[in-house]
């Protein structure tokens, strides 16, 4: 079922090339910054998953002005300007009927189309919820777009790694291979730029199309607020929370077929915000001991290799334990949990993986890892970005910092709030942190012997 790329020119002169593939009721999926009709073609799961929607649609692609085989070099990315893209191709197929599915910062542009032809579209489905640019381009991508200059490749594995933190290396190298065969480096800075000036609240308010929005569990990329804002926007809207980008074209399927009640799930109960004032939180720190010796030793290249196999075990175990990651800070994490007891778990899964990697590597990678409770103030950062402040955390991360590669040290609160638990404990002392006046019981999880 290999497609047949076409053109078709839009009403301000630019050509976009577009495809329809399948028999059915009409899908049309857009992506951004991603979008390239031949050479995503090339990537296995990409074609077998438009390839499968195409047994019960008409799947429809396009690439907007500026991507893949469309005029590279646009005027202006200007949210008028890619409505102008779907309305063209749209037009062209003669389609008086068709489902939208939208991710990435195709969003907006996705949004204002189907606000603006209610007629046409029968069901939109937003994977990254958004009615601005300004929601969408944080201060993080900003400084990617600059980076776009320097390193195309490097900026690329970065952008993808940040909104798709679960993704594996290959489907990392796939991904961002495929935003560079999408784009210009020049072109990605005049995007980023001309997206803040996206606004689609106007056109979110007016919406009356049934609206599904995906919101992704522990993805820092993915604000609660900016997702209920939406919500709050378009009128009998629907949210369903996913744990992984390969959910939300299940969901939108059945979304499309109809099955609207049983979509929506409740609120990730590890959302790093916004949260309410004086819930107590087991926050834990993880840190790669001797990063910087490594990475002088090996070189950036392989370092960074083993920093994503770190990063890949870490997140693995947050998702088996229930933990939310807040951060990460390139060779560690911060992550909390609503439970000492599956933070304590976590830290040991964290330390057993570790341990058999290190037995048959060869560079092996010693995390330290560090626990602490409290009531720590939780808010977004100036990205938008659900973190958590106060000195919990603070005394949390000094902990970390004192520990050595294979170790977990906690404070006391955290072994009071396990007792009973089976959990084994060596008891270290009273230890003056660095920046606190009074020193802190310490104990040491014996997670081997357990």
């Amino acid at each position: 079922m290999e497609p047949q790329i076409q053109y078709v020119r839009t009403s301000d002169g630019v050509n976009i090339a577009y495809y329809a593939i399948g028999q059915g009721p009409a899908v049309l999926y857009l992506a951004m910054p991603t979008s390239h009709l031949e050479a995503e073609w090339q990537i296995d799961p990409l074609r077998m998953a438009f390839t499968a929607a195409a047994q019960w649609s008409t799947f429809v692609r396009l690439d907007p002005r500026g991507f893949g085989l469309s005029d590279r070099d646009p005027d202006d990315f200007a949210l008028d300007s890619l409505v102008l893209d779907i309305e063209a191709v749209v037009d062209r197929l003669g389609l008086d009927e068709l489902r939208i599915y939208s991710s990435g910062i195709a969003t907006v542009p996705a949004l204002a189309y189907t606000a603006r032809h209610a007629e046409k579209v029968t069901h939109l489905v937003q994977d990254l919820p958004a009615a601005s640019g300004e929601e969408l381009s944080s201060g993080r991508l900003l400084k990617l777009a600059e980076l776009a200059k320097i390193d195309w490749e490097l900026a690329t594995e970065t952008i993808v790694r940040t909104l798709s933190p679960d993704f594996e290396d290959q489907q990392v190298r796939d991904t961002a291979g495929l935003i560079r065969a999408s784009i210009e480096p020049t072109c990605f800075e005049r995007l980023i730029a001309d997206m803040r000036r996206w606004d689609a609240d106007a056109d979110a308010t007016s919406l009356s199309t049934p609206t599904l929005l995906i919101h992704r569990r522990n993805n820092p990329n993915y604000s609660m607020a900016r997702t209920r804002r939406l919500a709050g926007l378009i009128k009998g809207s629907r949210v369903a929370f996913v744990d992984n980008v390969f959910e939300g074209p299940l969901l939108a399927q059945r979304f499309f077929d109809g099955e609207v009640p049983d979509l929506t799930d409740r609120e990730p109960e590890g959302e790093a915000a916004p949260s309410d004032a004086g819930t107590l939180r087991t926050i834990l720190f993880t840190d790669v001991e001797g990063s910087v010796v490594l990475t002088e030793r090996l070189g950036d290249a392989r370092a960074r290799d083993l920093l994503r196999e770190h990063e890949r075990m870490i997140r693995a175990a947050l998702k088996e334990h229930g933990g939310s990651e807040v951060k990460t800070m390139g060779d560690g994490f911060m992550a909390f949990f609503t439970s000492a007891s599956r933070a304590l778990e976590c830290a040991i899964a964290i330390q057993s993986a570790f341990a058999k990697h290190n037995d048959s590597a060869d560079e092996p990678i010693k995390v330290r890892v560090g626990l602490n409770a409290g009531e720590p103030i939780s808010e977004n950062d100036p990205d938008g970005r659900g973190d958590l402040f106060g000195t919990a955390v603070n005394e949390a991360a000094r902990i970390t910092s004192i520990a050595v590669g294979g170790e977990i040290l906690v404070a006391n609160v955290v072994r009071e709030l396990t007792k009973g638990k089976n959990f084994l404990f060596a008891d270290r002392g009273e230890t003056s942190l660095r920046g606190f006046e009074d020193p802190v019981r310490l104990f040491e999880v014996r997670w081997r012997d357990a």
